[in-house]
């Protein structure tokens, strides 16, 4: 039977796996601490009163069965998303519970809706995949921004941080994920041409303009199955880029009580239709930590029915854009329009 107040967090002990686990204890939620590592997953445990723990692989379905069962929900947090989000959307299937996760890779998305649309729209439930950061908060500012137009001449999203001190997941995922980068020309998805394009992007302060790179990510899968657009990509600050691909940039540190890290952002979606140009952003701090309450909200929607469809949904066609950035303004996000 399903505890419609239990939520499966696969991966709880991780970085974003623990801003996860407390956002949603914030909110009423008890959460079941799932992982391979037990030792890791008592331990992240301990400080949750009532919280469960199951130990699960994702080479043993029996395992993920047994992780799932009588949960609302799983929201996976466990990358690489290429290993991890297959095995657990067919354990959601099993379950018939939704599936929410924060892959920023762009193969793993793509497959979600290719192999598992028809089978969840089947069983009824939703798999939402990367709801974060990268991914879901780019095409949630897009879909915003698109507004009353049904279609846009050309979708550019851009991020800009102040510094990018990776994870040691960001690190491993970056490792592991060969695949060629995707971007939409002439309405179908291409590979990004080398070297990557560069350009100019006038941010809010304390950015300004910045020189930006096309680093394009799981917003791009997202947009390509839902929004009319015939050119689309993303970039990333030069300085984020060289902060990343350096071996020797540290990992995140605490600088609050929360466990956030100093750094700020801004992400920053232009839309445009022949002359006409609209632009969308949001401000916020700890890229890793706004992914928790982009994925807890994501959850919420589905299970309390404002979600516009069942199956492997984008964001941005999941929910009400507007409503849903809305909904985290002022705090964690401060939303702004942009100007050319």
């Amino acid at each position: 039977m399903i505890d419609n107040r239990v939520v499966a967090v696969f991966g709880a002990y991780g970085h974003t796996g623990r801003f996860v686990v407390e956002c949603l204890r914030e909110r009423g939620w008890r959460v079941r601490f799932c992982g391979r590592d037990a030792l890791r997953l008592e331990q992240a445990a301990a400080f949750q009163p009532g919280a469960g723990v199951r130990v699960a692989s994702i080479d043993d379905a029996a395992s993920l069965d047994a992780a799932l069962a009588g949960c609302a929900a799983v929201l996976n947090c466990a990358g690489p998303f290429c290993d991890t989000a297959a095995p657990l959307i067919e354990a959601a299937l099993r379950a018939g519970i939704h599936y929410l996760d924060t892959a920023a890779e762009q193969q793993p998305v793509l497959a979600a809706f290719e192999r598992y649309d028809a089978a969840a729209r089947e069983a009824g439930i939703a798999v939402v995949p990367a709801m974060a950061f990268y991914g879901g908060l780019g095409d949630l500012l897009a879909s915003a921004a698109l507004g009353d137009w049904i279609q846009a001449d050309s979708v550019e999203i851009a991020v800009a941080l102040d510094r990018w001190h990776p994870t040691v997941g960001t690190r491993i995922t970056g490792e592991r994920n060969k695949a060629k980068r995707l971007v939409i020309e002439d309405e179908r998805l291409v590979e990004l041409p080398s070297p990557s394009p560069s350009r100019d992007w006038a941010f809010p302060e304390p950015f300004g303009r910045q020189a930006v790179a096309a680093v394009p990510m799981s917003e791009i899968a997202l947009l390509s199955r839902h929004l009319r657009t015939r050119s689309a990509v993303a970039y990333l600050d030069q300085g984020s880029l060289r902060d990343v691909r350096d071996a020797d940039t540290p990992a995140p540190v605490a600088t609050d009580a929360g466990g956030r890290s100093a750094q700020v952002f801004a992400i920053e979606a232009r839309v445009r239709r022949g002359s006409d140009v609209r632009r969308l952003g949001a401000r916020g701090r700890d890229i890793y930590a706004v992914t928790a309450p982009l994925l807890v909200e994501a959850m919420e929607r589905l299970l309390d029915g404002r979600c516009r469809d069942r199956g492997t949904l984008a964001a941005g066609a999941a929910f009400d854009p507007a409503d849903f950035l809305a909904a985290l303004a002022p705090e964690p996000l401060r939303l702004y329009r942009g100007e050319d």
